[in-house]
């Protein structure tokens, strides 16, 4: 695995820039992240190109040993961009422009912003493409970031429509795959189709799926135009992009099948700040994240990821600028992230960023150096890491547990989640974290993906079950767990004929009658468990296994299959799951809370995230 880091030469005097390059390969790292943001210094004025400065960066650093991985600036198009074609920002939900001053300004749908990002690109390629420094290419940054993938503009509308023609043909079909004789919501032409926002109430869910369907395609294509453009320009060279944490905007499934590796951007501790995770795991985990954040990631984007290349482009070295409180890492968190990454299969952990840099948005985001270019805490652990990573010999992850995962599945629990603060994402999450308190490896697999070789499937949360699916988990030889909400919608968001779980009737061995969603302090209590959130009334052969003292039934089995009733989180799921694990013959112990392992080749990794710690030991 190659370390590497983020670096802005444009940020710093170029007479430091090869000292910084000495400095980077001296820590142990041979990949250099750049250019990503560069676009007003690479052209100044509209078809005024300013190469000198970036043609000696470039140089620089190469001549120094380091392989650079080179950015696409589509995410920050300058000013004169904007004031030639202000329509080319998004409009929020509420119609309001998300305009220049900051970053991701541009809609997806904007012809004329796509024909500015393919120009960019290309003269960017052409400069760049056969240098023999550029080792790999990165498009744009983070699409989605800042809630920038759903534009609510005229030229996303327009497409919309003609994006809903070529999937429904007539507008008869969708309205009646939508059920628009409800409230009478028909339409007479594709035309007449406005976008899912500013209704007085919610939108026909069905409306905002399809949206939530276009929007995703949308950020696939506007990359697919970049990657078309650098495979010509640059053939050989690998082609990659950064995803985020806990972040299902677009399909990242789709997107990679257009990467060679895809990347994400690790920010442990940010993500436990602003994401769902409780007061106690906040103050509990402040200064090295919850157990699970990284290594869901790391899990969730393999599965993704064509032949299952991945990296982490963007880790997390300090504190960061952008959370509610932004604590430092402990003494030695950014080594253990760093060996996290191996450990799960990354090619590359590249640290953002080299040098922090004191003004603009950013400027209380640690880096590798400080603001004066003294070295900060982790700069020493970057070190530290590549010592460790040169006796460490690789070896494929082992096969234990497939957790099914879908982003469509997300969406449709966000737009009618009956129940706050559920959805798809966290009932993989919560299921994940259970595998893994077993000290159980696991790997997040597309709906479709071959379950051989695994001895445990689990699926959390599927209202869409595909015919793959189906054959797949009928041939499966291991045991099955199959969440709540499952199999519960079709394609446009209707409830199937026979109810759910649909299509896994015979695998579940019962339909589903009624689906309850309980408030806060509702619950199923039984013997050292205790389920709540979600519950499903089921009938059918199947028999029950977890019934609570109130005579509700939690979980179900039949045969090889078990079938979560509840929401599946905590000490219920954790029994469920053991159970399955049992069953499957996996050899399982539960672990400290703030103990994981994960076992790659012969070795087994053991994350202390107490003490920061790593042992790596014969697995």
């Amino acid at each position: 695995m190659d370390l590497g880091v983020c670096y802005y030469p444009e940020h710093w005097p170029e007479t430091r820039w090869a000292e910084d390059a000495r400095l980077m390969r001296e820590t142990g790292l041979t990949r250099v992240r750049i250019g990503e943001f560069a676009w007003s210094r690479i052209e100044p004025e509209p078809g005024k190109f300013d190469w000198g400065w970036l043609d000696r960066a470039v140089d620089t650093l190469h001549a120094a040993g380091l392989g650079i991985i080179m950015g696409t600036p589509t995410a920050t198009p300058p000013k004169w961009v904007v004031d030639a074609m202000p329509d080319m920002v998004a409009l929020d939900r509420n119609g309001r422009p998300r305009g220049f001053g900051s970053r991701r300004h541009y809609c997806f749908s904007h012809a004329g912003y796509r024909a500015q990002a393919a120009r960019i690109t290309r003269a960017v390629a052409e400069r760049y493409g056969q240098h023999p420094g550029i080792a790999s290419w990165q498009t744009d940054n983070e699409y989605g970031c800042h809630d920038t993938v759903q534009s609510f503009s005229p030229a996303a509308r327009d497409a919309f429509r003609l994006w809903l023609a070529e999937r429904y043909g007539t507008v008869a079909a969708l309205n009646e795959a939508w059920g628009n004789v409800f409230w009478s919501m028909e339409y007479r032409s594709f035309d007449e189709v406005e976008l899912p926002n500013l209704t007085v109430t919610e939108a026909n869910p069905a409306h905002s799926l399809a949206f939530r369907r276009f929007s995703s395609d949308q950020v696939v294509s506007f990359n697919k135009a970049q990657v078309d453009i650098l495979r010509e320009c640059s053939p050989g060279r690998d082609i990659t992009h950064n995803a985020m944490g806990f972040y299902t905007g677009y399909d990242h499934h789709d997107l990679a099948a257009d990467l060679d590796v895809l990347g994400w951007d690790s920010y442990p501790l940010g993500f436990l700040e602003m994401f769902r995770f409780t007061e106690e795991q906040k103050r509990r985990f402040a200064h090295s994240g919850h157990p699970d954040i990284a290594a869901f990631h790391h899990d969730l984007y393999r599965g993704c990821a064509k032949d299952g290349r991945w990296s982490v482009l963007e880790q997390q070295p300090g504190p960061v600028n952008w959370a509610r409180h932004n604590p430092a890492p402990l003494p030695g968190m950014v080594r253990l992230w760093t060996l996290e990454a191996y450990a799960h299969g990354a090619e590359l952990v590249s640290y953002f960023r080299w040098r922090q840099f004191p003004k603009a948005q950013e400027q209380m985001h640690a880096g590798l150096l400080r603001p004066d270019a003294t070295p900060a805490p982790a700069l020493a652990e970057a070190r530290a890491a590549a010592d460790d990573l040169a006796g460490l010999e690789g070896g494929a992850p082992v096969k234990q547990a497939a957790l099914v995962f879908s982003y469509a599945a997300e969406w449709m629990t966000q737009i009618q989640p009956q129940g706050e603060g559920k959805s798809a994402l966290w009932a993989a999450f919560h299921c994940y974290s259970a595998l893994r308190r077993l000290g159980l490896n696991v790997d997040i697999v597309h709906p479709d993906a071959s379950l051989d070789g695994y001895a445990l499937a689990v699926v959390p949360c599927l209202p869409i079950v595909s015919d793959t699916l189906v054959a797949n988990l009928e041939a499966f030889d291991g045991q099955v767990v199959i969440g709540p909400r499952s199999g519960s919608r079709d394609t446009d968001f209707g409830i199937p004929p026979t109810l759910a779980p649909g299509k896994l009737e015979a695998l579940v061995g019962g339909r589903v009658v009624l689906s309850e969603s309980w408030r806060p302090g509702l619950a199923i209590e039984g013997d050292g468990w205790l389920a709540s959130g979600w519950f499903d009334h089921v009938e059918g052969a199947a028999a029950p296994e977890l019934t609570g003292r109130c005579g509700r039934v939690a979980s179900w089995q039949n045969g090889k299959v078990r079938y979560a009733a509840c929401w599946p989180e905590g000490s219920y799921i954790d029994l469920v799951v053991a159970r399955a694990a049992y069953d499957a013959g996996l050899q399982h112990d539960p672990l400290a809370d703030h103990v994981r392992h994960r076992v790659r080749g012969d070795r087994r990794f053991v994350f202390d995230y107490e003490s920061a710690q790593v042992t790596i030991q014969q697995a």
